[in-house]
């Protein structure tokens, strides 16, 4: 299958809406949220990734919030199934039927909206034929209702993806941490899948939970943990290389990420509107071909990986 419609090349990310504890990665209050978001829809960020595990459904509440008095037909909104909150605000993971619609219906109401552009199954890694039998024909009714738009899968993880591209029709995935500088396995059959079948890709991650962002300093994060030592010696070698061009780690990481055919977007988690301004520079700013051929050269990245281009990372206002 494939989405009847455009989505932009750089979406805001909820997760870190979801606390109202503070943190330096979150957002502390719903003010700051809302202003997050309008800030990014003014700048043409209009393409807004939540999901009813952000918070027990804070992420959602903010959303809705910051997009009341919007018109609807101005941004992309997708969110997911698989957890539904309950009434004391404890969640329940769950792909039944039930759930499903339970959850939805649930999402509309948080969101303050009547339908949504994309829904997906949301880190179904253990529950995969529950996914596929029986919330996948629900999103499917829903699509053909009108609810919904796309159908997709959102994971931490391209295999099973791969496997419910082969089983269903489906729009879009959303990968997360998986092609990134510091790891390109996708390239071998996942992008070529989607792209056989017009599955667009939206990234996110793509700073591997923080080690591409930060540089490899003491307790880098990588994939949700400290990272070990090969990762750091490797992001210590891309940042030479990137010392001797006078190329951002962040900049680069972003850009890479978005440079193959198969990827339509990337998801970043924004907290302020300095953040929004600072990804949409990251993917405007000129990288010199050297880089990536220093890279390659050097066996940092897979030498097939597609390497931006002008015109392939600019991203305007929309």
């Amino acid at each position: 299958m494939a989405l009847t419609f455009s989505v932009p090349k750089l979406g805001l990310g909820t997760a870190p809406h979801s606390t109202t504890d503070g943190g330096p990665f979150s957002v502390a209050s719903d003010a700051q949220s809302i202003e997050t978001i309008r800030h990014g829809l003014d700048k043409g960020v209009n393409f807004i990734d939540t999901a009813p595990r952000y918070g027990s459904g804070v992420a959602e509440k903010r959303v809705g919030a910051a997009l009341a008095g919007i018109p609807r037909s101005s941004y992309i909104l997708q969110t997911k199934i698989g957890v539904v909150v309950n009434a004391d605000g404890t969640t329940t993971r769950s792909y039944t039927r039930d759930a499903v619609r339970q959850s939805i219906d649930d999402s509309l109401k948080r969101l303050k909206v009547d339908t949504l552009d994309m829904a997906l199954i949301h880190d179904a890694d253990k529950h995969y034929r529950e996914a596929l039998d029986h919330a996948y024909p629900v999103l499917a009714d829903l699509k053909s209702q009108g609810v919904i738009r796309g159908i997709g899968a959102g994971m931490n993880q391209w295999q099973l993806e791969a496997a419910f591209a082969r089983s269903a029709d489906f729009d879009c995935f959303l990968l997360a941490g998986r092609y990134t500088l510091l790891e390109q396995e996708p390239l071998k059959s996942f992008f070529p899948l989607c792209q056989q079948k017009k599955i667009s890709i939206f990234l996110g991650g793509v700073f591997n939970s923080g080690i591409l962002a930060s540089g490899a300093i003491p307790r880098a994060r990588y994939q949700y943990a400290e990272a070990p030592a090969d990762i750091m010696e490797k992001t210590r070698k891309i940042e030479a290389v990137c010392e001797r061009h006078s190329v951002s780690l962040r900049v680069a990481a972003v850009q890479f990420a978005l440079a193959p055919a198969a990827v339509t977007s990337l998801i970043l988690g924004m907290i302020t509107p300095a953040e929004v301004d600072e990804n949409l520079a990251a993917l405007n700013t000129p990288i010199p071909p050297q880089f990536w051929d220093e890279l390659k050269a050097e066996k940092l990245i897979d030498g097939d990986s597609p390497t931006p281009t002008k015109a392939s990372t600019k991203v305007a206002k929309y």
